[in-house]
């Protein structure tokens, strides 16, 4: 199963494109199962071209794609310049593409493209998303009540300028809105690494009284209260940094005793009400539910991204990074494709794209993140504990 990626800043869409399936095609040589293409803003009126070219050059059998604000190909990110990432890839199983989007209905609307048999036959949903066009919390919630064994991994296109904007690829066509993907069975389905960037401070708290996003006590006192206890315990440098951003990881799998790195959907807090004493979460937060309070900067993402990579072994990754990340966070665009790179080593072929929002599952739960990087992990033949979970 071969894989080979690439990367141009070359200004020219035609040269950037010919330079990364250039190197693609040395890298593997022609008809690949899947290609994956992404582009910055600066390529958005040659996509179609761009398209076109690598479907009569390297004749993939599938072609996914979309627009980003930045790109990202081995070890390098491209932020501001143009930029233009190529992924290529042969599997073992079978994949089908589908393209999913809301149709207007006497109801409201109706999402096509989730097809229930296309769906039961895959294991992973590869997929690359307009944020404007789509209801993707309830698909997910479809997905994950009707396909509990279904895994969504991808990210949200980030071209700047609001709705309309973006571009999505799905073999021959480019598409403005809904989602484009492809379904990939068990034999050739990639390992999903998850990073949100956070570490837990202070101790988990039961929920024991809430109204939907709105966590009104922890532990039978105000969850305020809870708050301004675990600040004051951290030392200067942590309570700067959870002040700038203040986190609540929210238990995914509540039978656990002890949490864990991956153990927590991480949900910034979004407000908090003096006088009741209550805190608001950035998603529903139900009572029995276990939460700790979490610290976000560049060292706690940097090592959360490197501790759950290391466990794992891979030939190819694609890296769905946030737009936050990057030299935003970490003054750089190289931190996440470098560190990508070094972990799975100088052969693997790695490319990306940074994202409005990454989809990535938490424990059994399909999610659609924010300052996260969600990363796909594809290798020849797993090892032992690469198995997909």
């Amino acid at each position: 199963m071969p894989f080979a990626a690439a990367l141009s800043h070359h200004p020219d869409a035609a040269v950037a494109a010919g330079e990364a399936i250039g190197q693609c095609f040395e890298g593997i040589g022609p008809e690949p199962d899947l290609a994956v293409v992404f582009i910055t803003p600066h390529h958005l009126g040659a996509l179609g071209a761009i398209t076109s070219t690598i479907q009569a050059t390297l004749e993939p059998r599938h072609l996914l794609g979309a627009s980003a604000v930045a790109v990202l190909g081995g070890s390098h990110g491209i932020e501001g310049p143009p930029g233009l990432a190529l992924w290529v890839g042969r599997f073992p199983g079978a994949i089908e593409t589908t393209w999913i989007r809301a149709e207007r209905s006497e109801g409201g609307y109706a999402v096509r493209g989730l097809d229930p048999e296309r769906l039961d036959r895959g294991r992973t949903l590869l997929v690359v998303a307009d944020p404007y066009s789509l209801p993707l919390d309830g698909i997910l919630a479809h997905l994950g009540r009707d396909h509990p064994d279904l895994r969504v991994i991808g990210g949200l296109a980030s071209a700047p300028g609001g709705p309309g904007v973006n571009r999505l690829v799905l073999d021959g066509r480019v598409v403005d809105h809904g989602a484009v993907g492809v379904l990939l069975d068990v034999d050739a389905t990639p390992t999903t690494v998850v990073s949100q960037g956070c570490r837990p401070v202070g101790q988990p708290f039961t929920v024991t009284a809430a109204e939907g996003n709105v966590v009104v006590q922890l532990g039978g006192r105000p969850a305020l209260e809870r708050l301004y206890e675990v600040l004051d315990a951290l030392d200067p440098i942590d309570r700067a940094a959870f002040a700038r951003g203040p986190q609540c990881g929210i238990v995914v799998d509540d039978a656990k005793l002890d949490y864990e790195r991956g153990d927590f959907v991480i949900r910034g807090i979004v407000g908090i009400d003096r006088d009741r004493g209550a805190v608001a979460v950035g998603d529903t937060v139900p009572v029995g539910a276990t939460v700790q309070f979490q610290v976000r900067d560049a060292a706690s993402a940097g090592e959360d991204l490197a501790a759950l990579l290391a466990p794992h072994t891979a030939d190819a990754a694609l890296v769905f990074t946030c737009n936050g990340r990057g030299a935003h966070l970490f003054g750089t665009a190289d931190h996440d494709p470098a560190l990508v790179q070094e972990l799975l080593g100088p052969r693997a072929a790695v490319a990306g794209m940074f994202c409005a929002g990454e989809l990535g599952p938490i424990g059994r739960r399909n999610v659609l993140h924010g300052f996260t990087a969600s990363v796909a992990l594809f290798r020849d033949t797993p090892g032992p504990g690469d198995a997909a979970a």
